[in-house]
């Protein structure tokens, strides 16, 4: 497999837009011609739009955007921007009255970061705007403005995050991830050391999220249910191919692609977490559907390392960048 850029898979176009001093983004990803995508939601707690679009069951056989967003719930309000946008572009279901389109969104929880703002219309807008010309970075930009990680015991120890990406070629067949990384847990490198996560008291190393939960439990004031990160944790996923495939096909793609998150995060899948998998299908290459999904559990991998490899610290949160590699505890 060759990597390539995640905008080199034709069929997409991805936007960034974010409030820096709000501390907070949104992330666009538009199928112009509307694609089969299929979701697999794996946390307890996802704020989310139009899901049950993606059922196979369901009518619609293609979405035209998915969206990635701040703001918790309340980041919702940024696919009202989305919508209007591809309207004005005659994107969309077409029905007797008017196109509609089809946008389904998740939002991770980064309120308190900055000054508090949270995406809008305008914001989810802008992100389609600066998708035309695939203005798109990694690290604490649109959806990744204010992602953190290792919050099991608060925000005193966590570590910046932010939105990564990665992308491989096989033959004809490309297969890419955007992932936004907001979560409870550690992130793991290759030879699963924690690369960013719970830092420890004295800032000399890692704490070890998992360990710390197993260790602790039973401790009325430390049970996991109680902690100050409660239920303020997501790490969402965009998987994209070029392979042929319908959307109970890519549900199924979705779903292995989620084993990526189960490699670098840990803990993952949580009561805590709201993580989501989406997985889309932009294209027409021949492609065998559990070779493409081992594909996209790989790329996410690598675009949850990234997420946290290119963010910097802001916001009072130190990043992996500037948290000296000397300190890692393995």
């Amino acid at each position: 497999m060759n990597p390539i850029a995640i905008t080199d898979i034709q069929g997409i176009r991805i936007g960034n837009a974010q409030n820096k001093d709000g501390g907070t983004g949104c992330t666009v990803l538009i199928s112009p011609q509307g694609s089969p995508c299929g979701v697999d939601v794996r946390g307890g707690g996802p704020a989310s739009r139009e899901l049950e679009l993606l059922n196979p069951a369901a009518n619609a056989e293609r979405i035209h955007a998915i969206l990635l967003s701040g703001g918790s719930a309340y980041g919702l309000d940024a696919a009202t921007g989305v919508m209007k946008y591809l309207e004005e572009h005659d994107i969309g279901f077409d029905t007797r009255i008017c196109k509609v389109p089809l946008v389904v969104a998740s939002c991770i929880y980064d309120l308190g970061c900055g000054q508090n703002v949270r995406p809008d219309a305008q914001m989810g807008y802008e992100a389609c705007v600066a998708s035309e010309q695939q203005r798109f970075t990694e690290g604490c930009y649109g959806v990744g403005t204010g992602a953190t990680v290792g919050k099991l015991c608060g925000p005193k120890y966590m570590m910046k995050s932010g939105v990564g990406a990665y992308a491989v070629q096989s033959g004809e067949l490309q297969v890419g991830a955007v992932v936004v990384v907001n979560a409870v847990g550690d992130v793991l490198g290759e030879n699963n050391q924690i690369i960013a996560g719970m830092r420890l008291a004295d800032g000399n190393g890692f704490a070890n999220s998992r360990q710390v939960m197993l260790e602790e439990y039973g401790q009325a004031d430390t049970l996991f249910s109680q902690r100050d990160g409660g239920t303020t944790n997501t790490t969402l996923g965009i998987v994209v191919t070029n392979g042929k495939f319908d959307k109970a096909h890519m549900k199924k793609i979705a779903a292995m692609a989620s084993n990526g998150f189960v490699r670098t995060i840990c803990p993952v899948n949580t009561t805590a977490d709201g993580d989501s998998m989406y997985a889309m299908s932009v294209g027409e290459v021949h492609a065998e559907m559990s070779l493409t999904g081992t594909m996209a559990a790989y790329v996410v991998e690598h675009a949850v390392r990234r997420a946290v490899q290119t963010a910097v610290s802001c916001y009072g949160v130190p990043a992996m960048k500037t948290y000296s590699r000397s300190r890692y505890m393995g």
